[in-house]
């Protein structure tokens, strides 16, 4: 179920290309589960549910989509992991609720080129998502991303290899629709990307400021609200921990002083949320908030 807000004059939405299971440690690295599981009760194989949410913006620029989720180009034994099986066309799926087709996206902001981020940016050419050739997903649009992230996807280690597959970006490359950039860049006069390093060299925040108005979407500068929270817990799937850490530290402080909307990209519970002075210093008050383990995009 898309989300629509309002940030002063610009209209978004929260979409969601669907919730899977995952191992509750990737998400929690070395914080034990007995603290944890106070924030998310696992299943008996210690999975917790994941959403993978996009944020679709309405610009005087055009309408801009930040990031494409997973996609369908999935294995078998993908979807069965994941629970899509006979679950195809989930974000654009979503974009249709609103409203819109992948051919009225004109920009596609990439955070990063881990798997559940920008499996979506491309697709088979076939009507039933078995393999065939690739083609851009968002057929007009101009994808954008960041030269560090991208070179480090072009040349994975024994680590990273199981989350970068090129044929995610390669076409992009191919039919110069993808502009690779390096640093910060102001999209419109109300939306920007923002360098948040940590879960990798180059991750890149969105921000939509207007009208004395402003949303973050975080990324996977921030998977969930407990991690804001707490600066200490950071996931195993960051790169560079102690470097997650104080990029949180300096979202936290600048959120707080300017009550920014935050949007979390795989928080089960919490949607959005804005930091508030609590008993235990700055925590995030939630505002949009879900069932866990209850797939918001389905049906």
């Amino acid at each position: 179920m898309p989300y629509t807000l309002q940030v002063g004059s610009v209209r978004c939405h929260i979409l969601n290309d669907g919730l899977h299971p995952v191992d509750g440690g990737g998400f929690f690295g070395v914080v034990p589960r007995l603290l944890w599981q106070r924030v998310i009760q696992p299943n008996g194989d210690n999975m917790i549910p994941s959403d993978t949410r996009s944020l679709l913006i309405e610009s005087d620029a055009g309408l801009i989509l930040v990031d494409t989720g997973n996609g369908d180009k999935l294995t078998g034994k993908d979807r069965q992991r994941m629970n899509f099986v006979g679950r195809t066309d989930r974000l654009v799926g979503e974009l249709a609720k609103v409203g819109y087709k992948p051919s009225d996206v004109d920009l596609v902001i990439l955070t990063h080129l881990h798997g559940d981020h920008v499996g979506g940016a491309t697709r088979w050419d076939t009507p039933d998502h078995t393999p065939g050739q690739l083609m851009p997903t968002f057929p007009n649009a101009r994808y954008i991303a960041q030269r560090l992230d991208l070179a480090e996807a072009s040349f994975p280690n024994e680590r990273t290899t199981a989350t970068f597959h090129a044929e995610n970006w390669e076409i992009l490359l191919a039919n110069k629709q993808l502009e690779v950039v390096d640093g910060p860049q102001r999209i419109t006069a109300s939306i920007r990307t923002d360098i948040a390093p940590g879960h990798t060299e180059a991750l890149q925040m969105v921000w939509i400021e207007d009208k004395g108005e402003s949303l973050l979407f975080l990324t996977d500068a921030c998977n969930w609200a407990a991690h804001m929270n707490r600066l200490a817990w950071v996931p195993a799937f960051d790169i560079f921990p102690l470097t997650s850490i104080e990029t949180k530290r300096r979202i936290r402080q600048e959120v707080f002083e300017r009550a920014t909307l935050l949007v979390f990209q795989h928080d089960a519970q919490v949607v959005t949320g804005r930091l508030v002075q609590g008993e235990r210093g700055l925590e995030v008050k939630p505002e949009i908030t879900e069932e866990a383990w209850v797939d918001s995009s389905a049906g």
